[in-house]
């Protein structure tokens, strides 16, 4: 059986006043799993930004327990934060997130460049150029962002977010700044990804696209609701 990547337990997060406490999550468990791939979504305010933040180590459960690549990471600082989001998650955002005055491929090794571990020269070329054919892009290397559609920079921010080869991929409403064609594309390389083995965990309101997953977990008022987190649905409601 496959080691969970992600695995929370009984997980909350309240946002207090003088007059209230606004439970954000209110007593979510999950377990992602190697090569997993899945899909957050649910009506506007419901807890899915707040969960992926949290799953990506930008901010702290109030209660309950999360564990990031065998690693208990529920109340570490915030240095040690840094360093094992560095290391383990990769993100990819609505916005695309890119330094115009950088190449793309100097886009592409940044999370390589403000790692703990030390990469030669040599090393980050390959890594950069293998992310390149990953996502199509192997022509691009050398333009600017702002030179690129919006697809091309998006395919580049997925690039980025490869380099390291994280544990996990957190995918934030990729297709929210494209259009149905360029989504579409987008979607099918996430799929293309999760087939060579990259465990993607993504946040959309977009039901089809959630349906490209193959586990689903669907939020209303920071709870899971019964029934989610199962396997079996494939892309556009097909057979996995």
């Amino acid at each position: 059986m496959s080691n969970p990547k992600i695995k929370v337990e009984n997980l909350s997060k309240v946002f207090s006043t003088d007059e209230v406490d606004t439970y954000a999550l209110a007593d979510v468990s999950l377990s992602i799993l190697e090569g997993d791939y899945v899909s957050i979504s649910g009506p506007s305010g419901c807890g899915k930004s707040t969960l992926l933040s949290i799953l990506g180590l930008l901010d702290t459960p109030s209660a309950g327990q999360y564990w990031l690549d065998g690693i208990d990471v529920s109340q570490i600082g915030l240095s040690q934060s840094a360093e094992i989001r560095c290391e383990k998650i990769g993100f990819v955002f609505q916005q695309f997130n890119l330094i115009d005055e950088l190449s793309v491929a100097d886009n592409i090794a940044l999370p390589l460049r403000y790692s703990r571990k030390k990469h030669s020269r040599e090393e980050t070329a390959a890594r950069v150029a293998d992310c390149l054919g990953k996502v199509g892009m192997q022509n691009r290397s050398g333009h600017k962002p702002n030179q690129l559609s919006g697809g091309q920079q998006q395919r580049i921010a997925i690039a980025r977010a490869l380099v390291a080869q994280p544990a996990v991929l957190l995918v934030d409403e990729p297709t929210g700044n494209l259009d149905s064609k360029n989504g579409d594309a987008i979607m099918d390389l996430l799929g293309q990804l999760n087939a060579g083995g990259t465990t993607i965990c993504m946040v959309t309101h977009d039901p089809r696209y959630a349906n490209f997953a193959h586990k689903q977990i669907n939020l209303l008022d920071g709870k899971i609701q019964p029934g989610d987190a199962y396997h079996g649905a494939g892309r556009q409601g097909e057979a996995a």
